[in-house]
C-alpha cells in the first residue's frame, strides 16, 4: 500500500503503520498523510548512504511531527525497548508510523510490545494482513 509520496507503507491498523527507510524529505507527507508520531527503530550507520536519524528528527519536527529512536539490531528486542515503544504507542495522540529497513523490525516492536492487549493470535495475524510473518515470535518461545 502506498499513502504518500510513493513510498511503500503497511497499515496495520488505523492508527499504526510501518514502512522501510524513511527519508528526511518524506516527513512533510508522513504529516501531510495524518500521522502524528515517527518512531525510528533502525541505529545509525547500518548501511551506507542512510540517513542520520538526526536528520530525519530535524526534518519531523519542522513537519510538526513527534519523533522517537528506538534502534534495535541484530535480532535483539530489549526489554526497556519493548516497554518505551508500548508507551509511546498507548499515550499516541494520533496515528504513530515506526519505519526500519524493511519495516519488520517495527511490526514486530510492536507485536512484542502489545500496546493493544491482544492475544497472541491476533497480534500474529495483524502482523500477516500487513505482509508480515511473525511466528517465529512463538515458536521461538516454545
Amino acid at each position: 500500500m502506498t499513502d504518500f509520496a510513493g513510498l511503500p507503507l503497511r497499515r496495520v491498523d488505523a492508527n499504526f503503520a510501518v514502512a522501510p527507510q524513511l527519508q528526511p524529505a518524506d516527513m512533510a507527507g508522513v504529516a501531510d498523510a495524518g500521522y502524528r508520531i515517527v518512531i525510528c527503530n533502525r541505529p545509525d550507520g547500518e548501511e551506507a548512504g542512510q540517513p542520520a536519524s538526526a536528520d530525519i528528527r530535524s526534518a519531523a519536527q519542522t513537519a510538526g511531527l513527534a519523533y522517537y529512536d528506538l534502534p534495535v539490531s541484530g535480532g535483539v528486542f530489549p526489554p526497556p525497548t519493548v516497554d518505551e515503544f508500548r508507551r509511546i504507542r498507548r499515550e499516541a495522540i494520533g496515528p504513530v508510523l515506526a519505519f526500519c529497513r524493511t519495516g519488520t523490525r517495527s511490526i514486530t516492536l510492536d507485536t512484542l510490545a502489545n500496546p493493544d492487549s491482544l492475544p497472541v493470535e491476533e497480534r500474529l495475524n495483524r502482523a500477516m494482513a500487513a505482509g508480515y510473518d511473525l511466528s517465529a515470535l512463538v515458536a521461538d518461545r516454545a
